[in-house]
């Protein structure tokens, strides 16, 4: 399964009605976000969730506002759910990307959907995998060299376990005990330092990485689904449950700045994949 990084954006809204934005209150539009997570977000907007926040900002006439935690477990709970100090005020009112129907969140539309990506590092012997089909396929004794990395709660890991793959396989967290580590730059760190020599991430990681290692160092190859094993999903923006208007008007700018999204999405280099 070859990565189309020009898929177009497939919204699923036949039709959307515009709306003004009459649901945020105040000057600033107060978005819930990790300041070192790329290639999502960071405190110097450098992320593409950063720049779709702009792109909200300027369309509903907003000054985009942060409150930064990191997204690992209690994120919602710690910025989304949680009032300022001695105040009815929420901390933010939108995270700018949230797998679609989590329950903790009202979500939007899907505004882009990707894929888990085996992720290889050229000229270190595994040039001839086309697939994962043939990461499936190898014998015991290519087995027996993999440096893979294999992240908890990761349907990789499944696949991994499918395969007999896991006692071969480098443990990571998907979410460190500190703050200031971020696993992506690790796995960027790694890579570079021949500790690792294959990943199956999530499309944006894989894009971030191939984009900061030297050129062709690394080759993306999307995941293939198996029975039991789905490696596409789709992504959202959240507000909280009752903030129905809001999340209304988040449609609404959905439908009307598709192509814009798509073409931030498309300058990260994520992998798009159609819906299922």
């Amino acid at each position: 399964m070859k990565i189309n990084r020009l898929f177009p954006l497939a919204l699923g809204i036949s039709c959307i009605l515009a709306a003004p934005a009459q649901a945020w209150e105040g000057q600033t539009l107060k978005v819930c976000s990790d300041p070192n997570n790329p290639p999502y977000s960071d405190t110097k907007g450098q992320g593409f969730e950063n720049r779709l926040a702009e792109l909200i900002g300027k369309e509903f006439g907003k000054k985009v506002e942060y409150t930064w935690f990191p997204q690992r477990m209690g994120f919602i709970r710690n910025t989304l759910k949680a009032k300022l100090p001695d105040s009815e005020e929420y901390k933010c009112d939108l995270i700018m990307g949230l797998p679609t129907g989590i329950e903790m969140a009202a979500t939007t539309e899907p505004y882009y959907r990707s894929t888990y990506v085996l992720v290889i590092a050229k000229k270190r012997g595994w040039d001839d995998i086309a697939g994962s089909d043939d990461l499936a396929k190898l014998d015991e004794g290519r087995r027996g060299k993999l440096k893979i990395a294999m992240f908890d709660g990761s349907p990789a890991t499944t696949w991994l376990l499918n395969h007999n793959l896991v006692e071969h396989a480098i443990p990571y967290q998907s979410m460190t005990g500190d703050a200031s580590v971020n696993t992506t730059q690790l796995l960027e760190k790694d890579f570079a330092a021949g500790k690792l020599d294959m990943a199956i991430v999530w499309g944006p990681i894989a894009a971030y990485l191939e984009k900061h290692a030297k050129a062709g160092q690394l080759v993306l190859i999307a995941m293939k689904a198996e029975p039991g094993v789905r490696f596409s999903f789709p992504i959202s923006m959240g507000v909280r449950i009752p903030d129905k208007d809001r999340k209304a008007e988040l449609n609404t700018f959905i439908g009307k700045h598709g192509a814009e999204i798509n073409k931030i999405l498309q300058d990260y280099h994520i992998p798009l994949v159609a819906g299922e």
